[in-house]
Protein backbone atom coordinates (compact mmCIF):
# COMPACT_ATOMS: atom_id res chain seq x y z
CA UNK A 1 0.00 0.00 0.00
CA UNK A 2 2.70 2.51 0.62
CA UNK A 3 3.67 2.33 -2.44
CA UNK A 4 1.03 2.72 -4.14
CA UNK A 5 0.14 6.00 -1.93
CA UNK A 6 3.69 7.20 -2.93
CA UNK A 7 3.28 6.67 -6.63
CA UNK A 8 0.10 8.79 -5.96
CA UNK A 9 2.08 11.48 -4.36
CA UNK A 10 4.70 11.53 -7.34
CA UNK A 11 2.05 11.16 -10.01
CA UNK A 12 0.14 14.64 -8.41
CA UNK A 13 3.41 16.01 -8.04
CA UNK A 14 4.17 15.70 -11.91
CA UNK A 15 0.98 16.73 -13.04
CA UNK A 16 1.59 20.34 -10.66
CA UNK A 17 5.00 20.88 -12.07
CA UNK A 18 3.66 20.49 -15.67
CA UNK A 19 0.63 22.20 -14.78
CA UNK A 20 3.29 25.55 -12.92
CA UNK A 21 5.84 25.09 -16.22
CA UNK A 22 3.22 25.90 -18.49
CA UNK A 23 1.33 28.46 -16.87
CA UNK A 24 4.86 29.95 -16.25
CA UNK A 25 5.85 29.43 -19.88
CA UNK A 26 2.50 31.06 -21.09
CA UNK A 27 3.16 34.47 -19.11
CA UNK A 28 7.03 34.65 -20.07
CA UNK A 29 6.58 33.99 -24.25
CA UNK A 30 8.04 36.19 -26.35
CA UNK A 31 5.61 38.84 -27.46
CA UNK A 32 6.37 40.24 -31.43
CA UNK A 33 4.27 43.04 -30.14
CA UNK A 34 3.94 46.02 -27.82
CA UNK A 35 -0.16 45.29 -27.92
CA UNK A 36 -0.25 48.89 -29.53
CA UNK A 37 -1.04 50.72 -32.47
CA UNK A 38 2.21 52.79 -32.91
CA UNK A 39 4.62 49.14 -32.37
CA UNK A 40 6.10 49.23 -35.70
CA UNK A 41 7.13 52.98 -34.63
CA UNK A 42 9.88 52.09 -31.88
CA UNK A 43 11.86 50.62 -34.47
CA UNK A 44 12.35 54.53 -35.35
CA UNK A 45 14.00 55.20 -32.56
CA UNK A 46 16.84 55.23 -33.40
CA UNK A 47 16.66 57.74 -36.21
CA UNK A 48 14.79 59.68 -34.08
CA UNK A 49 16.75 60.26 -31.33
CA UNK A 50 19.80 60.72 -33.94
CA UNK A 51 18.16 63.44 -35.66
CA UNK A 52 18.13 65.22 -32.34
CA UNK A 53 21.70 64.23 -31.84
CA UNK A 54 20.65 62.52 -28.77
CA UNK A 55 19.33 65.52 -27.24
CA UNK A 56 16.46 66.50 -25.53
CA UNK A 57 13.36 63.66 -23.52
CA UNK A 58 11.27 61.61 -25.46
CA UNK A 59 8.32 62.72 -24.84
CA UNK A 60 6.25 60.05 -26.89
CA UNK A 61 6.36 57.82 -30.29
CA UNK A 62 2.82 57.55 -32.37
CA UNK A 63 1.76 56.08 -35.77
CA UNK A 64 -0.11 58.34 -38.42
CA UNK A 65 -1.41 57.89 -41.40
CA UNK A 66 -1.76 61.14 -43.62
CA UNK A 67 -5.16 61.70 -42.96
CA UNK A 68 -4.77 61.53 -39.28
CA UNK A 69 -2.29 64.18 -39.35
CA UNK A 70 -4.06 66.26 -41.00
CA UNK A 71 -6.68 66.24 -38.72
CA UNK A 72 -4.83 66.17 -35.81
CA UNK A 73 -2.67 68.99 -36.71
CA UNK A 74 -3.67 71.04 -40.06
CA UNK A 75 -0.22 72.87 -39.55
CA UNK A 76 2.42 70.09 -39.63
CA UNK A 77 0.57 68.46 -42.20
CA UNK A 78 0.74 71.31 -44.39
CA UNK A 79 4.24 71.45 -43.49
CA UNK A 80 4.97 67.81 -44.73
CA UNK A 81 3.00 68.31 -47.57
CA UNK A 82 4.60 71.45 -49.08
CA UNK A 83 7.49 69.81 -48.65
CA UNK A 84 7.55 65.83 -49.31
CA UNK A 85 5.23 63.39 -51.19
CA UNK A 86 4.71 61.70 -48.51
CA UNK A 87 1.96 58.70 -49.19
CA UNK A 88 2.68 56.37 -46.32
CA UNK A 89 2.22 56.30 -42.80
CA UNK A 90 4.36 58.29 -40.67
CA UNK A 91 6.18 57.54 -37.23
CA UNK A 92 5.94 60.68 -34.48
CA UNK A 93 8.40 60.96 -31.89
CA UNK A 94 8.34 64.51 -29.89
CA UNK A 95 11.14 65.12 -27.84
CA UNK A 96 11.43 67.74 -25.03
CA UNK A 97 14.48 70.50 -25.00
CA UNK A 98 16.13 72.95 -26.80
CA UNK A 99 16.68 72.91 -30.16
CA UNK A 100 17.91 74.63 -33.25
CA UNK A 101 17.80 74.39 -36.54
CA UNK A 102 21.61 73.73 -36.21
CA UNK A 103 21.33 70.86 -33.22
CA UNK A 104 18.70 68.67 -35.59
CA UNK A 105 18.75 67.15 -38.52
CA UNK A 106 16.30 67.71 -41.65
CA UNK A 107 15.38 70.92 -39.94
CA UNK A 108 11.52 72.24 -40.57
CA UNK A 109 9.83 74.87 -38.54
CA UNK A 110 10.94 77.31 -36.55
CA UNK A 111 14.59 78.24 -35.98
CA UNK A 112 14.76 77.52 -32.69
CA UNK A 113 12.10 76.03 -29.68
CA UNK A 114 11.26 73.62 -26.83
CA UNK A 115 10.15 70.72 -28.66
CA UNK A 116 11.34 68.54 -31.66
CA UNK A 117 8.97 66.45 -33.69
CA UNK A 118 10.92 64.13 -35.50
CA UNK A 119 8.74 62.62 -38.59
CA UNK A 120 9.89 59.13 -40.31
CA UNK A 121 8.30 57.01 -42.89
CA UNK A 122 6.79 53.34 -41.41
CA UNK A 123 9.10 50.30 -42.63
CA UNK A 124 11.69 51.98 -44.09
CA UNK A 125 12.63 54.58 -40.69
CA UNK A 126 13.64 57.45 -43.38
CA UNK A 127 13.99 60.23 -42.02
CA UNK A 128 11.32 63.12 -43.64
CA UNK A 129 12.31 65.70 -41.23
CA UNK A 130 12.76 67.36 -38.21
CA UNK A 131 10.11 70.40 -37.04
CA UNK A 132 10.73 72.53 -34.44
CA UNK A 133 8.03 74.07 -32.76
CA UNK A 134 7.57 76.31 -29.40
CA UNK A 135 4.30 73.89 -27.81
CA UNK A 136 2.93 70.66 -29.31
CA UNK A 137 0.42 70.63 -31.87
CA UNK A 138 -1.49 67.48 -30.29
CA UNK A 139 -1.15 65.05 -27.49
CA UNK A 140 1.67 62.56 -28.23
CA UNK A 141 2.63 60.79 -25.24
CA UNK A 142 2.04 57.31 -23.83
CA UNK A 143 1.81 56.96 -19.78
CA UNK A 144 4.75 54.58 -19.96
CA UNK A 145 7.18 56.40 -21.95
CA UNK A 146 9.36 59.19 -20.80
Amino acid sequence: MSAVKTGRHLAGALVCVALMAGLLTGCTSVRSSLGTSDSSCYLALPTSSSAVDGHGRLLGVHLFTMAELHHKSPHLYKVLAARHAVKSDVCVAAFSGTFTKASVSKPIGSSAGRLAIVISQTGSNHLIGTVIVAHPPFRLGHPHIG
